[in-house]
């Protein structure tokens, strides 16, 4: 029953994340959340996100920004960052995700979704069948307590990481720290 929450790959960011490694294992498109995954809640971008998008697409990745945030919010976010989106995705109902394959022209198999929460971003790619990553969830230094779904992610990601059968599906995809 938990599997259906399992990430395929788990990162503790998106910037530890080998982008070359799953563009070689043939992966064209990447479908990213935007809060608490690449920024605070409700932040702009910033230059080093805004420079993560330039290099994944050098590599060659198409992407596209999947967010339950109006189109508005994400409209600001993506001043700098040439990138498609869709808004109020209502995930994890799988229309956005959906969407998201369409506009990017590509398919669920050769798409990777990364993500921050495992009951909306995670389960929704899961549902759909698009490969997912889980990053660890962005949060300020002084913050100190985290709420009630935050608290059962962390129950369930402890099941994941006991359960070697659904930990690394998409191969070695976090860069070693040196």
């Amino acid at each position: 029953m938990l599997k259906k929450f399992f990430p395929h790959a788990y990162a503790p960011d998106v910037y530890a994340i080998d982008y070359e490694y799953l563009y070689e294992q043939g992966y064209q498109a990447l479908i990213f959340d935007i809060d608490q995954t690449l920024v605070q809640h409700g932040e702009q971008s910033t230059k080093e996100v805004d420079e993560l998008f330039k290099r994944i697409h050098a590599i060659g990745f198409k992407t596209i920004l999947l967010s339950n945030n109006s189109a508005e919010r994400i409209e600001e976010f993506i001043e700098n960052i040439d990138t498609l989106y869709v808004a109020m995705a209502d995930k994890p109902q799988v229309d956005g995700y959906l969407k998201a394959l369409d506009m990017l022209g590509t398919s669920k198999e050769k798409t990777v979704f990364i993500g921050d929460q495992i009951f909306t971003d995670i389960l929704g790619a899961n549902r759909c069948g698009i490969p997912s990553i889980l990053v660890r969830f962005l949060r300020h230094d002084y913050e100190t307590k985290i709420g009630k779904k935050r608290q059962v992610e962390r129950l369930v990601l402890a099941c994941y990481r006991l359960s070697r059968t659904y930990q690394n599906r998409l191969g070695n995809v976090v860069k070693e720290i040196n």
